[in-house]
């Protein structure tokens, strides 16, 4: 049976350290042909979701660390449908999604993480970010007028703005790393005429009609806005504490490969293991065996 050649293929797109990140260095068609044959990706799929479902067992079972997912990409990228598939396995009870949208008033009225920090998963949960943090410094950055409703004092608004917001969020993501709680990052890297092909089919199919939007095709017009807003923002915050993946997204069964091998190696780096019993627990739970025993 075939087995995914996790470590090579993280390494090919993980990013720590975002000093010389290029965005065009990275292929958004990649499917490393090299370390992957397709014919066994659904496959590996099942492998992959089969582990990380174990391991989030053993992370719910032990309520220490916690993990983070953040998922950013264009639209129609396929962060939906990568969510879906990756933790098809997983027990609910152990599992958070949040998908961001536009910020409300009583979220304007706070400052930019607030609303995050709400959102964070407890001890022993997985968390999944369908957007995130970063939407503030990737669409509002490209829509600089949205800062109107932020109500930022007019003196906090100068040019150093984004690079403050990169470094507190850089800072903000360390925090977390210190206490316990594990983050990702997964850019989905989309090509724009793969986006094109895949609006034009939420249009043509009538099943894929409800996901088409229309400011999907104006939001199109800043491509190379929102392509430097993403590389600027990883160059930023990229770090060992919370690393991005920059992950092809033009084949949807190489996405999901991707994630959910950086999720499974981020899990067994923990060492997870099920919680020991007191001796005095065990007692108990020898009384409880015996009272079943003799009830039957």
């Amino acid at each position: 049976m075939a087995k995914l050649p996790a470590r090579k293929l993280l390494d090919r797109y993980r990013v720590t350290d975002g000093k010389t990140f290029r965005l065009a260095d990275h292929d958004p068609a990649d499917v490393a042909p090299k370390l992957v044959n397709p014919a066994d990706s659904a496959a590996l799929l099942a492998q992959g979701v089969a582990r990380l479902s174990a391991l989030q067992e053993l992370l719910y079972a032990q309520r220490s660390w916690s993990l983070l997912a953040v998922f950013q990409a264009m639209d129609a990228a396929g962060k939906d449908g990568t969510i879906k598939h990756v933790m098809s396995g997983v027990n609910p009870q152990g599992v958070r999604v949040k998908a961001f949208k536009a910020p409300g008033e009583e979220e304007l009225a706070h400052d930019f993480l607030w609303r995050v920090m709400r959102e964070l998963p407890e001890r022993g949960q997985v968390g999944i970010f369908n957007r995130s943090h970063y939407e503030e410094v990737l669409v509002v950055r490209v829509h600089p007028e949205m800062l109107d409703r932020e109500r930022l004092p007019g003196a906090l608004r100068g040019r150093k703005m984004w690079q403050h917001r990169l470094e507190d969020i850089a800072h903000f993501e360390t925090y977390l790393a210190r206490q316990g709680l594990v983050v990702l990052k997964f850019f989905l890297h989309v090509s724009r005429e793969e986006q094109r092909r895949r609006l034009l089919d939420r249009l043509d199919q009538p099943d894929k009609t409800w996901k088409f939007s229309a400011g999907d095709v104006i939001e199109r017009q800043h491509w190379d806005e929102y392509m430097q807003a993403y590389e600027a923002a990883i160059r930023a915050t990229a770090s060992d504490d919370a690393p991005w993946f920059v992950v092809p997204a033009d084949h949807k069964w190489f996405t999901r490969l991707v994630v959910v091998a950086a999720m499974v190696d981020a899990l067994e780096k923990l060492d997870l293991k099920v919680p020991s019993v007191p001796e005095q627990t065990r007692l108990g739970l020898a009384a409880a065996r015996a009272e079943l025993i003799k009830e039957g």
